[in-house]
């Protein structure tokens, strides 16, 4: 199986943070302490189930859904010459409907405009429509068949109809962003990032207001008037005190590893997420970028959303670790009850060593394992490796040479911790020296963490270089398929009871 990183054999240069400056530009202030919801009685103060559902409709698809049903059942019913069945009209909504989405129609805008969207709309509807007289045309009567005025006709009513009623969705959206505008926090380095902000402070139309700017690097630039917040703890209190509901990057999250760490906290107090880049030149990796085009104020805007092509892979994924653990801790049930006795008899009390581990996105997780020294380990939390130390039994060399003392993380597995294939999870001491020292290292928590990995059946286990651990980490993460992940479990298993020398 795995055991845990090892110190690189080359140290490297450490990752210090620089000072960076601007000529005529005045430093930002990088403490959080004045940070508090503005004042006012528009301040974002509302209780939070009726924000999310303000913020349901400012950006979400069922007012959009709603005027697109009701322009194709008015043009099912209005459509002139012989007239379709009135059961026709809810199948063309749901089929105009997944038309739209297809077209990414739905997807959450800034500046939406439908005379913008109206050639997408026609061609939609010219699809639907054609589709729909060619099965009348197949299933119906010669009299019933659409001629080519009345296909024209529905064509032109149902794409007229779809812009007015976005139009009017989109008015109203606007006027409700004017009058409550969300707060927002502008996540970037530099003047990009005091650009973006003063854009959205001066035009309230985009409905999101400002209320900082985000910068994990070290000397941001900016004008002053706007707080910076430095690390993750002080964004996250942030993000709280003032009810943050949307994070703008002004470069894409992946470019930095401190800022792509910072994805998973907006998503986890329900923040939207956008893409406000200054410089046109996103290229998100792991991400997808929404078409159509949005902007604000000039500079071009997207929303940030999870790739949907490999979901349902991810969800088989999760399905295949819970359910090959769960086998697997019924099947190993009475070797680990001996591995258990053979510790209480050897070791005295305490069976099971607890110790926390950095998990999916830098959360912490309580990571489980057989003991195995004699005495207290409260020191491994920032000592390297016990390989040789005097406190080790022969059991518990036994159980480290064999790793017999990592199937206790099945658990962890079918509780969510874990998965059976990822990156090996490391002590916060460890993640916070290398993450500062080996670049990429913090990016190996863009996936769950592993009890095997592609590290560890490379050979980089125990005292190894961290540098290439990390760079074949990340290729699995970068490469990640179903595949791939039961091959490295094949090579795993085939090896799981070789012995082999030191350990972590």
């Amino acid at each position: 199986m795995t055991m845990d990183s090892a110190p690189p054999r080359h140290s490297g240069q450490g990752g210090t943070g620089h000072a960076a400056g601007g000529a005529g530009t005045a430093a930002v202030r990088r403490t959080v302490t004045a940070i508090h919801p503005p004042r006012g009685p528009r301040a974002d103060q509302a209780r939070p189930l009726v924000r999310q559902r303000r913020d349901r409709y400012r950006h979400g698809a069922l007012p959009l859904l709603a005027a697109d049903a009701l322009a194709a059942v008015l043009t099912t019913l209005a459509v002139p010459g012989p007239a379709l069945p009135r059961e026709a009209a809810a199948p063309l909504a749901v089929l105009l409907a997944l038309l739209h989405a297809q077209a990414g129609l739905y997807r959450p805008r800034l500046a939406p405009s439908a005379l913008l969207e109206l050639p997408a709309l026609a061609a939609r509807s010219a699809a639907l429509w054609c589709g729909a007289a060619a099965v009348v045309a197949a299933a119906g009567e010669p009299r019933q068949v659409l001629g080519w005025w009345a296909l024209l006709a529905a064509v032109c009513l149902q794409t007229a109809l779809a812009c007015a009623g976005r139009g009017f969705v989109n008015q109203l959206r606007r006027r409700s962003a004017r009058r409550r505008p969300a707060s927002a926090l502008v996540v970037g380095p530099g003047a990009g990032a005091a650009a973006v902000a003063a854009a959205l402070h001066g035009h309230p139309e985009y409905g999101l207001r400002p209320v900082g700017l985000a910068d994990t690097t070290a000397g941001p630039v900016g004008d002053g008037a706007m707080p910076v917040l430095a690390t993750r703890e002080d964004i996250r209190r942030a993000v709280i005190q003032n009810s943050v509901r949307a994070a703008v990057f002004t470069r894409p999250p992946e470019a930095d590893e401190h800022t792509a760490s910072l994805v998973r906290l907006f998503h986890d107090h329900g923040c939207r997420l956008w893409l406000a880049d200054p410089a046109g030149t996103a290229k998100v990796t792991g991400m997808r970028v929404a078409q159509p085009a949005d902007q604000l104020w000039g500079y071009a805007v997207q929303p940030l959303l999870p790739r949907p092509a490999r979901q349902l892979e991810r969800w088989v994924k999760r399905g295949l670790d819970g359910g090959l653990a769960l086998c697997a801790l019924l099947a190993a049930a009475p070797l680990m009850g001996l591995c258990a006795l053979a510790v209480r008899v050897s070791d005295g009390p305490g069976v099971i060593f607890r110790q926390e581990r950095v998990g999916l996105y830098g959360r912490p997780f309580t990571l489980l394992k057989f003991r195995t020294l004699r005495a207290d380990e409260h020191e491994s939390a920032t000592r390297w490796t016990v390989a040789g130390d005097h406190r080790m039994s022969p059991v518990g060399s036994f159980l480290r040479k064999s790793s017999l003392d990592e199937l206790p993380q099945l658990w962890n597995v079918v509780r969510g911790d874990m998965s059976l294939v990822g990156p090996r999870p490391e002590r916060p001491f460890f993640v916070a020296k290398f993450s500062s020292v080996h670049p990429g290292y913090e990016a190996r928590h863009r996936m769950p963490v592993g009890i095997t990995g592609l590290a560890q059946i490379n050979g980089l286990r125990g005292d190894t270089s961290i540098e290439d651990r990390a760079r074949f980490d990340n290729h699995y993460i970068d490469t990640w398929s179903l595949w791939q992940d039961l091959w490295i479990l094949a090579r795993t298993a085939a090896s799981f009871f070789r012995f082999r020398l030191g350990g972590s």
